[in-house]
């Protein structure tokens, strides 16, 4: 057995030396209870890495999807009162067409994935400035308790977050893994060229991508805003970063093609053991952030297939 054939088990081992590593540091993690606080408080981020898990399978990159997160904290936070329960549905379109339009000028005006992104999320950023006034907003409890409340509750000790998730990930394992466009993202992912020349609609597919990365990243800012009782154009900030670490660990390479959203909430629970690790060791917040910088440039270096890099002289 070589090591291109252990390749796609580096994940579950790191996850698992990790897991160990930090129990033996601090036997407290492996209290049932609080591991499921532990995971049910990364959610969110589970959910915004699955959503870039569809941008970056395709070879591409979804830079705009913290702020659009930010922004939609703001829109929930402004019209609950006013849409009650159709605030979501509002937030949750407004992320699908950001993403989509991503994908457009991404396709259509042939404009590379990370400044597009980038481009979108700064009109998102500055819709949230806008619309706040650049200022924290509180959401009026008891509408959000009568909204949302049960999104923070429990069933049979199982936090509702951890469900929400469970249902997410299902969703996009069945986009993935059991549709026709799912087949389509992992040919466009291993091979661009040899999907137009195999009838795909590339475009077609990558703007589904990128607008499936929006929608994935406005419910994130919705659980935010409802679970912090308000919105900021700050309060998703950080998020990309661990994001994009743990779609990477996870074994999805940012020239895609494989992994999948399996592999993302490996990556992302491989994110939640290295946090409690700092945390444990008391790290502080700016320096938990070049940790992730250090891990994200190892986890481009191991996973990325560079037989798509190489240039052709």
């Amino acid at each position: 057995m070589n090591l291109e054939t252990l390749k796609p088990y580096f994940p579950w081992i790191t996850l698992i030396v990790l897991v160990l590593l930090v129990g033996i540091a601090n036997p407290a993690f492996f209290d049932p209870s609080g591991m499921l606080s532990l995971v049910a408080d990364i959610v969110p981020l589970f959910i915004m890495a699955l959503g870039m898990t569809f941008a970056i399978y395709i070879g591409g990159i979804d830079l705009s999807m913290q702020q659009v997160a930010n922004l939609v904290t703001v829109v929930a936070t402004i019209y609950l009162a006013q849409f009650g329960l159709g605030v979501a549905v509002i937030c949750i379109l407004a992320g699908f067409g950001i993403g989509a339009v991503s994908g457009y000028v991404t396709t259509r005006q042939y404009v590379p994935s990370f400044v597009s992104t980038l481009a979108t999320g700064f009109i998102a950023l500055s819709g949230a400035r806008y619309l706040s006034g650049e200022r924290a907003l509180s959401m009026d409890a008891t509408i959000r308790n009568e909204t949302f409340g049960w999104m923070f509750g429990k069933t049979a000790g199982v936090p509702h977050e951890l469900i929400i998730a469970a249902v997410l990930l299902a969703i996009a394992w069945f986009l993935q893994s059991r549709t026709t466009f799912g087949r389509s993202l992992k040919a466009v992912g291993a091979g661009e060229l040899a999907a137009v020349s195999s009838g795909i609609n590339v475009d077609k597919i990558k703007i589904i991508a990128f607008a499936i990365s929006g929608t994935f990243a406005a419910i994130a800012g919705l659980m935010f805003s409802v679970k912090l009782s308000g919105g900021d154009a700050n309060l998703a900030n950080g998020f990309l970063i661990l994001a994009i670490v743990a779609v990477l660990v996870g074994g999805t390479p940012l020239t895609g093609g494989v992994g999948g959203v399996l592999n993302t909430l490996v990556g992302t629970l491989i994110v939640v053991v290295i946090r409690s690790a700092m945390v444990y060791l008391e790290i502080n917040a700016t320096m938990q952030q070049m940790v992730f910088g250090i891990i994200l440039i190892v986890a481009i270096a191991l996973t990325i297939d560079r037989s798509k890099m190489r240039i052709v002289k």
